[in-house]
């Protein structure tokens, strides 16, 4: 039987808009080079071990039609100049045995740095709290990154982040994904 831990992650993004929310999202799915697999939504942790890979190594290892697991942000809007944004924050450990965190924002009225910042933050501060580092909530995710980078726990954070506008008559639909790959 196939593990059902993931080896791998890339993280991709994509803005879809049309007549119709749901060919709106397709519409992103596609940008994001994910229309064409069966998306199964799991939730935050990024499994010890997994490896970030490339987004164009990534979507060449997919298969139509294929059962693919991701953490998955969306947003939509259908208001004319409504500002979306998806966003996908990780946080990798130093210690490659521990788990690491994944986050999804979706919001309005949210710019492409706003959203990348808080998915951002939001990783490092579940992850934080798992090793045991107290972090002033109220402090500017440029602070606690510095606090969370220097503690020698967390490797990494990083972020896939997709902003739009709504525009006149048609749904807008954006996407934020790390799409989990199985050896």
């Amino acid at each position: 039987m196939q593990s059902m831990v993931p080896k791998r992650v890339f993280l991709t993004k994509g803005v879809g808009r049309h007549k119709y929310q749901l060919k709106s999202f397709e519409e992103a799915l596609r940008k994001a080079g994910v229309a064409q697999q069966n998306l199964v939504q799991v939730s935050s942790i990024l499994p010890p071990k997994c490896k970030i890979i490339s987004r164009e190594k990534g979507l060449a290892e997919l298969t139509p039609g294929g059962i693919c697991f991701c953490v998955m942000a969306r947003s939509d809007t259908n208001e004319h100049g409504r500002l979306v944004a998806s966003s996908v924050g990780i946080a990798v450990p130093k210690d490659a045995r521990k788990w690491g965190y994944l986050s999804e924002v979706h919001g309005h009225g949210m710019n492409q740095t706003e959203a990348a910042d808080l998915s951002e933050d939001l990783a490092a501060g579940m992850l934080g709290t798992t090793l045991g580092l107290d972090v002033d909530p109220d402090k500017a995710w440029s602070e606690k990154e510095q606090v969370y980078k220097s503690s020698g726990l967390i490797i990494r954070t990083s972020n896939v982040t997709q902003a739009a506008r709504g525009q006149k008559d048609l749904w807008t639909t954006t996407v934020a994904i790390a799409m989990f790959l199985f050896d």
